[in-house]
């Protein structure tokens, strides 16, 4: 029960030019399925690559298997003069530039979606947490929901896109959410309801199966577990294990509390959407407005309270180390807090814009395979 899973999207690109492939290296891809097997697989673009953990009982279990995850990527691409970003979007990838993977549903999503499918040069982090009940997971999902700003602003690292500072801590979702049935869930109470919305897109020939509903948080197609996808991939492994840790304790949380938040109605997702959007603009700077008293909240304090709610999940599942993090993520700043500075500190020191960016993405892949450390 709560058994976590953890899926990571990163970016590949050369190391001389720091400017994200093109098309996928055929030897370096080769050496990681060696290596991983079915825990790598290409996405949808080919500057694109994903690991995945089996399922673990523990956040130990998830800590050696993405810190081996990493490793891997990174020594093959090395050989390769290339390199790994563990970032939400690449300063240096450009969407006219990037070829589609060679895969029957990534053509016909490519064929669906057009332009919107090249550009999408985004990578992010999906949490699998078990709950066998399935009949629990969309009462979970609605009741989760108003934590999603939270989780995603403890995440960002995507302030760039082609080239250009974007103003924002997390612009991935921005772009994201051009596509459709991303965003917040809707608004189901019961799985009858899910199950009815599937089947009419289904029955419409919209979409083949509930794979394609790619909402921030969603009931897994495959797997008996409630999966979240608002997170950016996270830069730094321990950032990583604290966002899916904190994940985790919260299912148990609301699980356990099936009244918390069981009103959650359309004004609550509106709020949640508001949250999400300044979680969006300014990360863990954000003032936001408090799922329950609808007050002005800052991110330490909306922290701390939710630190204090789950403290019973955080020593049944044995994560103290792991949400200790999190105060560590507010106070020091999340990836695009930092990258935002080394390139502000580059420019102001006089280098042009785009070595500037390059710094960013020397940092970046440098953090990306710093594993089983607590980063700079």
């Amino acid at each position: 029960m709560y058994s976590i899973g953890i899926e990571e999207e990163y970016f590949v690109f050369d190391a001389r030019t720091r400017r994200a492939v093109r098309r996928t290296d055929k030897k370096f891809l080769a050496a990681v399925k060696k290596n991983l097997g079915k825990r790598v697989a290409t996405e949808m673009l080919q500057s694109q690559i994903e690991v995945m953990t089996s399922p673990c009982e523990t956040m130990d279990e998830a800590r050696a298997q993405l810190t081996e995850l990493r490793a891997v990527l990174g020594d093959a691409a090395k050989a390769r003069k290339l390199g790994i970003a563990a970032m939400g979007t690449f300063p240096l990838a450009f969407w006219p530039e990037q070829q589609a993977t060679r895969k029957e549903r990534y053509g016909a999503l490519m064929d669906d979606l057009q332009m919107i499918g090249a550009r999408n040069m985004l990578c992010g982090m999906h949490v699998h947490v078990h709950v066998p009940d399935k009949d629990s997971r969309i009462d979970l999902i609605m009741r989760l929901t108003p934590y999603l700003p939270l989780l995603l602003a403890l995440s960002t690292s995507s302030p760039f896109w082609q080239g250009h500072l974007t103003g924002l801590s997390g612009y991935r979702l921005a772009a994201y959410d051009e596509l459709p049935r991303t965003g917040l869930p809707e608004l189901f109470r019961t799985t009858a309801d899910y199950d009815e919305y599937v089947a009419a897109l289904v029955g419409a020939g919209i979409i083949p199966d509930a794979s394609y509903i790619w909402w921030a948080i969603r009931p897994s197609l495959k797997h008996p577990t409630i999966e979240l996808r608002v997170a950016d991939t996270c830069t730094r492994l321990e950032d990583a294990l604290a966002i899916a840790a904190l994940f985790r304790c919260l299912v148990r949380a609301l699980d356990r509390n099936r009244g918390i938040n069981a009103g959650f109605d359309r004004v609550g997702r509106a709020i949640a959407a508001e949250n999400k959007w300044h979680a969006q603009r300014s990360g863990i700077a954000a003032s936001f407005i408090d799922p329950f008293s609808r007050a002005p909240i800052d991110m330490g304090r909306w922290l701390s309270q939710v630190l204090a709610f789950i403290d019973t999940d955080v020593e049944a599942l044995g994560c103290r180390a792991e949400i200790g993090h999190l105060e560590r993520i507010a106070m020091g700043g999340t990836s695009a807090d930092r990258q935002i500075a080394i390139f502000n500190d580059a420019r102001a020191a006089g280098r042009r814009r785009l070595t500037a960016i390059c710094d960013v993405i020397d940092w970046v892949g440098a953090e990306t395979l710093a594993a089983g450390r607590t980063a700079s």
